[in-house]
């Protein structure tokens, strides 16, 4: 570990993730994405923009013999991440790789996975104020990649009747719906993310399959928090399930 580094405990100590201590830190959309997504026997998975690792950690510990990969433009974050798989014990399960999304040709083959996952940038160029850090710039703000660019690195990838998993802001869900569709990702799976059960939608997690037919489930809203400001017990339990081999969205 690197002097401005910092090893944490996620899934109640079941992984340990290295971050920096100043940079880009991992949030609970990553949590909640991870949770989301739902994963068959032995997949191979793709990670769209990994960061620091948390998501493939997280799904790797599913215990159902997924090949994840981990992509992310950022040679520094990948590094720290291949450390962070390597701490966990999960290099046979994991591989991160340096690379833009926006050259996924360059990058893998077409339809050489079945699921692809992803927390694109989400603030426009001339949205609020670009943080001057680089890693926790590109990761909010759509400087080297915008979500239409990951959907048609997904669309590229997927396997016929592959899944994509997304989080997005709920803010900018029918921009996320409509270029889903352009890409002939069809939304199959939706459910919006509240702070509070009396607040607006904060997230939307989006499950998406390649070439699908018309048809979407809506599911019940997901509540963070109480009103009293702990978290519902359903979080609670996403925490648990999270902690546990098998956990996975339902």
């Amino acid at each position: 570990m690197l002097a401005d580094e910092t090893l944490d405990d996620i899934a109640g100590g079941r992984f340990q993730v290295l971050q920096k201590e100043a940079g880009y830190r991992f949030s609970l959309d990553a949590l909640l994405l991870a949770h989301f997504v739902r994963l068959g026997p032995a997949e191979a998975v793709l990670e769209l923009g990994a960061g620091s690792g948390v998501v493939a950690l997280l799904l790797a510990g599913r215990g159902q013999g997924a090949a994840i990969t981990g992509l992310d433009i950022q040679a520094e974050m990948v590094e720290m991440a291949r450390r962070s798989v390597a701490i966990n014990g999960l290099t046979a399960s994991i591989t991160m790789r340096e690379g833009d999304v926006r050259e996924i040709k360059n990058l893998f083959p077409a339809r050489s996975f079945d699921v692809v996952v992803a927390n694109p940038p989400y603030r426009k160029v001339n949205s609020g104020r670009i943080n001057p850090l680089r890693e926790k710039a590109l990761a909010r703000h759509e400087i080297l990649g915008t979500a239409a660019d990951f959907l048609q690195a997904a669309a590229y990838v997927l396997k016929p009747v592959g899944r994509a998993f997304f989080i997005y802001p709920a803010t900018r869900m029918a921009e996320l719906i409509c270029s889903m569709r352009k890409t002939r990702l069809e939304p199959k799976r939706l459910r919006m993310v509240h702070s509070q059960a009396s607040g607006p939608g904060k997230f939307v997690l989006l499950e998406g399959l390649r070439e699908g037919g018309e048809e979407l489930e809506v599911m019940p809203p997901l509540y963070i928090y109480t009103a009293k400001g702990g978290y519902t017990e359903e979080m609670t339990g996403l925490f648990r399930e999270l902690s546990s081999p098998g956990a996975g969205g339902r």
